[in-house]
């Protein structure tokens, strides 16, 4: 066996290994020892069946992927021992070559070697912060969205489009013979020149107008065309607010308008103050890492970036869509979008060794209150019950991500008391 090593950084080995022909036949003998203790053989006992009897049962491309496993594995911890090497967490491995016949297997492994930490100071920084404000106009806005969720939809006789409205309206190209096509549309949202046609008119009307679709009109045969078109006006509607009185009020459990609209402010003090906090510790772990010298294994950031590119990948589909236009529409390529993912990688993955250090060197322990705490927060995200979540955590054997988040909410707590927060503008 033949070991080539390169240091790739501090935490990161990258051994290229080429396998003896010894080796590569050990591992298809292997493999075939397995596949006898596995397969019942009428006339053999278990483990007894021979080599040439399996093989009449058993695909040549089965029989190859299992032999890979078991060569590499084999040839992978003859290598760790002969570089005295300690995996700090799962390698990553690329197969260069493999035949079998010719007793031939190549790959190459990344070894993970422990993060390198010097953690710089993350005590007592400094940190400046708006002021805490909430105007009257924000209460305002939100007291009017509780209204438009508590809206109605009133048909509209005795007047014309205004804007807003909803219309359904009916457009046919003049000369053609068709029904022409009908479509719902909002008064003011839709494309200039129809905009300015539905306005004033009433239900049932009708009227003749030039109209310039515009290039992404929904209707393809028209898009980016002007037509001379007769509008029929079918329907007409308008959202009704309720009023703002006690009745509104009552409905989410206060007494009056006023009442409603200190509730609505303490809600968004409690974002605002939400909001605050997670620029604090935002700031603290950026100052953190230009100060801190953190080295990392290449196989963590890019197990991350890969994980957000199928995440990604498999949003696009369920549109649709292809990742290479996703990328298009962020004004990317699909190869930019990649590199700016591995950048994020990266510093997520810093950030959280920095995090684990400072939950080790302040001596921080999880309680069961915790761990519960943040159950319930993930549930409350899924929209899930708690039970629920954990049958499915354990079930996935992924139940260290509730510590992994109740260990980073308690750091950054932590960071956020410690911080001289300085409050600015007014």
């Amino acid at each position: 066996m033949q070991v080539t090593r390169e240091d790739l950084n501090p935490c990161t080995i990258q051994l290229t290994i080429s396998c003896d022909p010894e080796q590569v036949q050990n591992g298809i003998t292997r493999t075939f020892k397995d596949l006898a203790k596995r397969i019942r053989v009428p006339g053999f006992r278990p483990g007894t069946a021979p080599r040439a009897v399996l093989e009449k049962m058993v695909s040549p491309e089965e029989v190859n992927e299992m032999a890979l496993d078991n060569i590499v594995r084999s040839a992978f911890r003859a290598a760790l021992k002969e570089q005295e090497l300690q995996p700090y967490s799962q390698p990553s491995v690329e197969l260069k070559e493999m035949k079998p016949e010719e007793g031939v297997c190549e790959f190459v492994a990344k070894v993970p070697l422990e993060p390198q930490v010097q953690l710089g100071e993350y005590k007592d920084l400094p940190v400046e912060v708006p002021k805490l404000e909430v105007e009257e106009d924000e209460v305002e806005a939100q007291i009017e969205e509780l209204r438009k969720r508590r809206s109605t939809r009133e048909v509209v006789k005795n007047r014309g489009v205004l804007e807003g409205d909803v219309a359904v309206v009916n457009v046919s190209i003049e000369g053609e013979a068709d029904e022409g096509r009908t479509f719902m549309a909002i008064a003011g949202k839709t494309f200039p020149d129809l905009d300015q046609a539905l306005l004033g008119m009433k239900a049932e009307e009708m009227k003749s107008a030039e109209l310039s679709f515009p290039e992404g009109f929904q209707e393809a045969d028209w898009a980016g065309q002007k037509h001379k078109v007769k509008i029929t006006l079918r329907s007409l509607s308008a959202v009704k607010l309720p009023e703002l009185d006690e009745s509104f009020a009552q409905e989410f459990s206060t007494e009056s308008v006023e009442e409603l609209r200190e509730k609505v402010r303490n809600v968004l003090v409690g974002a605002k103050v939400a909001m605050r906090d997670e620029y604090v510790v935002e700031q603290i772990m950026d100052a953190l890492l230009k100060s801190s010298e953190i080295h990392v294994p290449d196989t963590m950031w890019e197990q991350v970036t890969r994980q957000r590119l199928r995440e990604i990948a498999m949003e696009q589909r369920e549109e649709g869509k292809s990742l290479e236009e996703y990328a298009k529409e962020q004004g990317m390529t699909a190869e930019t979008l990649e590199e700016e993912l591995r950048r994020e990688a990266q510093t997520f993955v810093k950030r959280a060794v920095a995090i684990q250090r400072i939950f080790k060197d302040e001596q921080m322990k999880l309680t069961q209150h915790d761990l519960s705490t943040e159950l319930i927060a993930m549930a409350r995200e899924l929209e899930i019950e708690p039970d629920e979540l954990l049958k499915q955590l354990k079930a996935s054997n992924s139940i260290e991500d509730v510590h992994h988040r109740a260990i980073n909410r308690k750091v950054s707590e932590f960071l956020r008391e410690s911080a001289k927060i300085v409050e600015v503008g007014g």
